[in-house]
Order: C-alpha cells, then structure tokens, then sequence
C-alpha cells in the first residue's frame, strides 16, 4: 500500500510516500523557519499562504524522489487537527482534491497519533526495517503544542496518563529561548546554548506534582525570567516594523548574563520532570517499550536522559524496557509520519469521506479495538 501523505498542521508544508506504514520511499519539507524567525514566533496567516505556494511543489518533489507518478498512489492521507485553521484548511482542501480526481482512498489523520507512528517509519536509505515497537509501550509526546504520557496497548487504542496543565515542553523552550535572545526556534538554540553551559549553575524549580504523571512548566520560566530580570536593559527605539510589535523585539542584557549556564539549567529542569516520569510510568505499567515523539524527542539530552532513568528506576536484576525514538528526520513535522499512520487507521476502518473537516483542537482518542497488527 503506497500512501501519500500531506502535512500542513503548522509551519512546516510536507510531502512523503510510504509503504505498508513502515518503508518511506519520498520525505519532502519545505520548511518556513525563515519566514517566522523576525517575528519570533509562527504567524498563522503567514504560515497559510506559505503552504498554498508550497504545497505543489512538494508533492510533486516527493513524486520524484519516490519514482512515482500519481497513478501509482493507492491512498492520500493528511493531517485535519490539531493545528492552525488555514494551516489545515490547505492540506485537507488539497488531498481531496487529489484523493477525489485519483478516485482513491482519503484517511484524516491526527497529528499527534502521526508523531507516534514517526516510531514505525524506517529512515530513508536504511536496508532493513527495524523491529516494530511491541505492546503495551508508553510514549512521552513532547512538542511546541503538546506535552503527554500516552499508554498504547495497540494499533489506535490510546490510554492519557498524564499531560501538561499550563506550557508544553517545546513552547517552553521557545519562550525561554526568546528571554535569552535566542534564535527561532528555541528548543534547537537552547540546547546549542546549553552545551557550553553547566546545568547546576542556577537552581530551578521542578514542578513534580505528587505522584501523578501531570507535567507543568509555567512556573520554571517565571524562575528563568526571575534569573534574568536583573540584567536586563530597556530596549532602545527602532524604525523598523517590529517597533509596532515590542515584545518581538530581542532583549538586550548588561554584560555577564551566563546564557550557556542559564539555558543548560533550564534544559535539565525540563528534561529531569520528563525522564521522571516518563521512566515511572513505564516501569509501574509494565511496557515493553518506551517511546519518545514530537518535536523535543529530536533533543539529544532528552533521549540520553529517559534511557539513564528507565535504567535507574527498574529493579535491581532486571531489564529495563527499550527506548525507542524515531530517526531526527521524522521528530519534527513531517509527512512519513502522515502517511505511516494511514495505513494503520485504514485497517482500522478509518477511511474519511469527502465531508471531512479540519479539527484545529483535536484529541487523541481510541480509535481501534486496541490489536496488535
């Protein structure tokens, strides 16, 4: 089954080609990183018409990469939530447009079942597909929008065990990133940053919230705004256009701010938290394997930490459950990960009609009978 997967969710327009939700034959990005980076932040009307000019291009890129022509897709998937309104509305108005005019299968797809199923996908140019992940296994989804310990005791039967109650961890990072005067987007630059720092420098609070698997991260950037305060300096008047907007503007610091040592600190605040739990979890429900999604798996730090804990936290004798963590392409937005996914929801039954709508809130609910397929 050769799929077509389209992804529009954010800031990212994306074109993939599967097979049978495991082997990806084409993987085409176009990122906007370029387009939002003055503006600190992703500009939803922006992003829009950045994928109406895109979107063509791409899947006619990942045709090629693919030695495909349209003829030979079985099946058109795409993301329909959560996300941004016109974000979406590009994608799902384009794959049924395609779907319609191929007289082939269209599968909705929710972006956050996608970024577990990056953990299906085998990277491109890699001879063999890898094992697939084996149930029961908990999934710590981290990314800009989404911080969640998910249970998954098979193919579209899902289980919350905990979530963020205020920041998710990505949007945590991008916004310290923006106290520091660090680039867009921030989890990337905090941990360039953190690498020339110690993450014991500065004492910042983990917000544990008894023994539940909740996550919160408000408060550790108030403590990081706290640490940051007595250096800052009043922004000095500009002629340009980001004058219009103040909080777009970098900050500008006396000299002697310790931004490596700030940013590792922040880093091992998050990170502790996560790995915590994400280990406790893990090990109290007896998953046979641990899965890192999302955006912030792509962090180096994160994945050595999760596998340390699960290490340290399982019984003396015994053998901790694998971490598995997709290949760095397929963490971020992507279209593999759209078109992995589809092939499981379409065995599930979940095949859209052409009444399909985009959910910019979307949940990730069951949407199987939870069999291991």
């Amino acid at each position: 089954m050769r799929v077509l997967g389209l992804e529009t969710s954010c800031d990212e327009t994306a074109a993939a080609v599967v097979s049978d939700g495991r082997r990806v034959r084409a993987n085409v990005v176009a990122s906007q990183i370029a387009l939002h980076q003055r503006h600190g932040g992703v500009v939803p009307e922006l992003a829009a018409r950045g994928h109406v000019t895109a979107l063509i291009p791409v899947v006619r890129a990942a045709l090629v990469e693919a030695d495909l022509t349209m003829a030979d897709i079985d099946v058109v998937a795409v993301t329909s939530g959560p996300g941004l309104a016109g974000a979406l509305l590009v994608g799902v108005n384009a794959a049924k447009a395609l779907a319609y005019g191929l007289d082939k299968p269209l599968v909705t797809i929710n972006h956050l079942e996608a970024h577990i199923y990056a953990n299906w996908l085998t990277a491109t140019g890699t001879p063999e597909p890898v094992s697939a992940p084996a149930f029961p296994l908990v999934c710590l989804l981290v990314s800009g929008g989404h911080t969640e310990l998910i249970l998954m005791t098979g193919h579209g039967h899902y289980t919350h065990l905990g979530r963020t109650l205020d920041d998710a961890a990505g949007e945590a990072f991008d916004k310290a990133a923006r106290l520091l005067a660090l680039s867009y987007p921030g989890g990337p630059a905090i941990e360039r940053a953190a690498a020339g720092g110690n993450p014991d420098a500065v004492a910042l609070p983990r917000a544990w919230l008894g023994d539940n698997h909740d996550f919160s991260f408000s408060g550790l950037k108030t403590a990081l705004l706290r640490e940051i305060d007595p250096y800052r300096l009043p922004a000095e008047p500009t002629l340009d256009d980001s004058a219009l907007f103040p909080e777009h503007r970098p900050p500008i610091f006396r000299a002697g701010l310790p931004v490596a040592d700030l940013a590792a600190s922040f880093q091992a605040a998050v990170i502790d938290v996560l790995a915590v739990k994400t280990a406790r979890a893990a090990l109290a429900l007896g998953a046979r394997n641990v899965l890192l999604a999302g955006g912030v798996a792509a962090n180096a730090a994160l994945r050595a930490r999760v596998s340390a804990e699960l290490g340290a936290q399982a019984p003396p004798g015994s053998t901790p459950p694998p971490l598995r963590v997709p290949p760095l392409e397929y963490c971020t937005d992507n279209a593999a990960m759209v078109a992995g996914a589809a092939y499981y929801v379409l065995r599930q039954g979940g095949q859209a009609g052409w009444e399909a709508d985009i959910h910019p809130r979307l949940a990730l609910v069951a949407t199987g009978a939870g069999t291991d397929r």
